[in-house]
């Protein structure tokens, strides 16, 4: 279910209360969740994970992502919230591919390569060519 992305970030479809331990003992500290509430009512919604997460002592952000697409204010926060983990990260949406898409775009947008990008995302299963363009004009902003 958990996917890695690089040493410090994961990613996964929709997670339920009861696998915030497995995260957890992955060293995780950080569950961002990419999932607008109500997206499917019959799944755990934010503050559900929410509350699980706290209780389990992790920190928890939600930067919702619909199926518009991405902004640039989702995009600061991600970024945010990934330099500001103290351990592992796990993100989180129906798939996981909204969380790796927004992954991509923060970590181009702080400077890494956007080959390696595709790399790591191909490997964790994933396909960055929805918004490649967008990579690489993050990348080159630095």
């Amino acid at each position: 279910m958990f996917r890695t992305l690089d040493d410090r970030v994961i990613v996964a479809p929709q997670i339920a209360a009861d696998e915030i331990a497995a995260a957890k003992a992955l060293g995780v500290t950080l569950i961002i969740n990419n999932r607008p509430d109500g997206e499917s009512p019959s799944e755990p919604q934010g503050a559900e994970i929410e509350a699980a997460a706290h209780d389990a002592g992790l920190d928890y952000v939600a930067i919702p992502v619909g199926h518009g697409g991405f902004s640039q204010p989702q995009v600061d926060a991600m970024a945010a919230a990934l330099n500001g983990a103290a351990g592992k990260t796990l993100a989180y949406c129906r798939s996981g591919t909204r969380s790796t898409l927004l992954w991509a775009l923060a970590r181009a947008k702080a400077g890494d390569v956007p080959q390696t990008l595709h790399e790591k995302a191909n490997g964790a299963g994933y396909d960055l060519t929805p918004v490649a363009a967008l990579i690489d004009m993050l990348a080159t902003q630095q």
